[in-house]
């Protein structure tokens, strides 16, 4: 089994949902056949009847699933009808047809599957409906339904495992076989309308049939072993593919190539590493590769389509456009040395200046919120206090980016677009701050008036590359998982993109990634240093900000005589990428971002203490007050 097989299976997913619904409380939609009809569950796959549609929530006869005519949950939705089967004359209530009480199911067509309720501390499994299924659900909501459980039929088999995917069955609900051992659980049992046979799918030249066993050994088409996905296979061939890698597209594009890729079922004999998840591609199944000249770029099926990596467009038949990510000039040149940029006024002209080595705390890049400190050359506006690092300022207006599936645009100035703090905040490092924004215009990416941002300090982190914290192996940009990584940096739990080491576990989040290196603190002549983390320390670090112990085992800034030692946080907070006279909205308030000189450092309203950062933020009350907030923790969590 290759590495990419035998990996995390969670970060080749595919853009299915990650909250799944349970039997039950699934869209209307659900179950339908391949042909978009919805079978009736008492018929065998192979000759499957259609339902159609009755006028009424009553039933003629009783509910195949509840036996009942008429039931309370129906009666508290808007749609008057119901199913039946003309030829095998049953009817369903509406939501009664995604639970039958008996059903053939495409994993078992030999005998037919009957809704069970297991009651583990007593070990009892009695047959029932899903009437009752209901009435147990609600009866721990306290809404005034009883149980009324009958025992139809019982059983001395312990059910514990399901037979189809092998995991436990942790539900109290389940379907079992009343002649053989056979049982699935409800997360197996969605999948009840499966064709048998396929014809002309789009991954093979020949028809496909239901592999009547769950895939134990690798997809044809993806590599990955997923007992959970129902497989097809081609006998003829001795192909086995997933239900859901039948209809991979053939031709997609995704922000992390400038290139569209083509699916191909074997590479040549070569071994390539995967260009999102930095395992090994196994030449033996299907992926994604370039077919430039002179470009080897490959993915894994899974990972090229991945819902974080793909839009869902399938480009096969579509003409192939000029390359979209030109990037757009973001200045023009004026003559004499200046340029006119694209975000700052029109008729103010900037000047490209080499850095002198003398420092200056009001020389603050717009764009990325950092000082102009280094020994890189900046532009500086004649006519007033506005300063752009040079790279900054060559930032494309337009960018495709692996951070995104959709184009992203660049925004200047928080006068143009941000106006509530909710515009303040990068979706990937979670930072707040006053620089340019990157965003989604897309409609799919604007929801509920909240707008995709991305800040220029996570876009400048590279696709793969080596992190002082973990010199002896470079960290590839990864995608989020739902179980979650534990960033080395910060020891926080993180769900989103980060950067994961190709060879071990090590993984950092995007604020630590993009925290500077190096940071002048007050009027020290040398810089302080990010230490990443010390062992073996027999005496104890003071932080000169807060003047608590500093734990050495975590990152912390110091100087390269060792006589300063500062928390990360007390250099920065979370506020430390603002910019003093930033002014927001935050519910019904103003707030300011303020400079915190030595004779102000005024109290903070929520935690009593003095404001110690660089920069606070005043809180203006509609009656007039104001008040100081030391950070936007104390903003979000203390100000009702």
């Amino acid at each position: 089994m290759s590495e990419y097989q035998s990996s995390d299976e969670e970060n080749a997913e595919n853009q299915r949902s990650d909250d799944e619904e349970e039997i039950g409380q699934s869209s209307e939609d659900e179950w339908p056949n391949s042909d978009g009809s919805r079978r009736c569950i008492v018929s065998d796959p192979s000759h499957p009847h259609e339902l159609s549609r009755q006028a009424g929530v009553k039933t003629k006869q009783k509910c195949f699933s509840c036996g009942k005519r008429s039931i309370t949950w129906e009666l508290a939705h808007d749609k008057n009808f119901h199913y039946s089967c003309t030829i095998c004359q049953v009817e369903f209530h509406r939501e009664c047809r995604k639970v039958p009480s008996k059903m053939i199911h495409p994993y078992h067509p030999q005998h037919p599957l009957t809704f069970t309720f297991l009651h583990k501390k007593s070990g009892t499994i009695l047959d029932t409906n899903y009437g009752e299924h209901y009435n147990f659900l609600f009866s721990y909501m306290s809404i005034g339904f009883q149980n009324t459980y009958e025992t139809l039929a019982s059983s001395n088999i312990m059910f514990d495992k399901c037979t189809w995917c092998g995991d436990a069955i942790d539900h109290e609900f389940f379907y079992r076989c009343l002649i053989c051992n056979f049982s699935l659980d409800l997360q197996c049992a969605r999948m009840l309308n499966l064709p048998l046979t396929i014809q002309n799918p789009k991954s093979h030249h020949h028809s496909l049939s239901l592999f009547p066993r769950p895939l134990s050994f690798p997809c044809n088409a993806c590599g990955l072993i997923k007992v959970l996905e129902a497989g097809y296979a081609c006998y003829q061939c001795n192909y086995v593919v997933h239900k859901y890698c039948i209809d991979l597209p053939r031709v997609i594009k995704i922000t992390r190539h400038p290139h569209r890729l083509s699916y191909t079922p074997y590479l040549p004999t070569k071994v390539s590493s995967c260009r999102v998840c930095y395992k090994n591609v196994d030449i033996k199944y299907g992926q994604y590769s370039c077919n430039h000249r002179d470009c080897s770029y490959v993915a894994h099926s899974k990972c090229a389509t991945h819902y974080q990596v793909w839009d869902e467009q399938e480009l096969e038949w579509e003409p192939e456009e000029a390359d979209e990510t030109e990037a757009v000039a973001p200045y023009k040149k004026v003559g004499g040395g200046l340029i006119q940029h694209f975000g700052h006024h029109e008729d103010h002209y900037l000047k490209l200046e080499k850095y002198d080595g003398s420092r200056d705390s009001g020389k603050q890049c717009q764009a990325c919120m950092r000082y102009i400190t280094s020994h890189d050359d900046f532009y500086s506006c004649i006519e007033c206090a506005y300063f752009l690092h040079e790279v900054c300022a060559n930032l494309p207006r337009k960018l495709d980016h692996l951070l995104h599936i959709h184009s992203l645009y660049l925004y200047p100035s928080y006068t143009q677009f941000y106006c509530d703090y909710g515009d303040l905040w990068c979706c990937h490092c979670t930072r707040e701050s006053s620089g340019w924004m990157y965003i989604c215009i897309r409609d799919e990416c604007i929801k509920n008036s909240s707008v995709f941002h991305l800040d220029v300090n996570c876009i400048s982190v590279p696709e793969c590359f080596t992190h002082a914290s973990h010199a002896e192996h470079p960290l590839f940009v990864a995608t989020g998982t739902r179980s979650g990584i534990l960033c080395q940096g910060c020891k926080k739990e993180t769900f989103r993109y980060h950067l994961h080491c190709t060879i071990c576990e090590f993984a950092i989040c995007y604020e630590c990634s993009t925290i500077p290196n190096e940071i002048y603190y007050k009027y020290d002549e040398h810089p302080l240093s990010l230490c990443y983390e010390e062992s073996g320390v027999d005496h104890t670090y003071w932080c000169e900000v807060c003047e608590k112990s500093l734990d050495p085992t975590e990152w912390f800034y110091t100087s390269s005589q060792g006589c300063t030692t500062i928390h990360r946080k007390c250099l920065f907070g979370d506020i430390g990428y603002m910019k003093s006279g930033h002014t927001f909205d935050y519910k019904d308030y103003k707030v300011e971002v303020v400079g915190n000189g030595r004779s102000s450092r005024p109290k903070c309203q929520v935690c009593r203490q003095r404001c110690l950062l660089p920069l606070y933020l005043k809180l203006y009350k509609p009656d007039g007050t104001e008040v100081a907030i030391c950070s936007f923790r104390h903003l979000y969590g203390g100000i009702k």
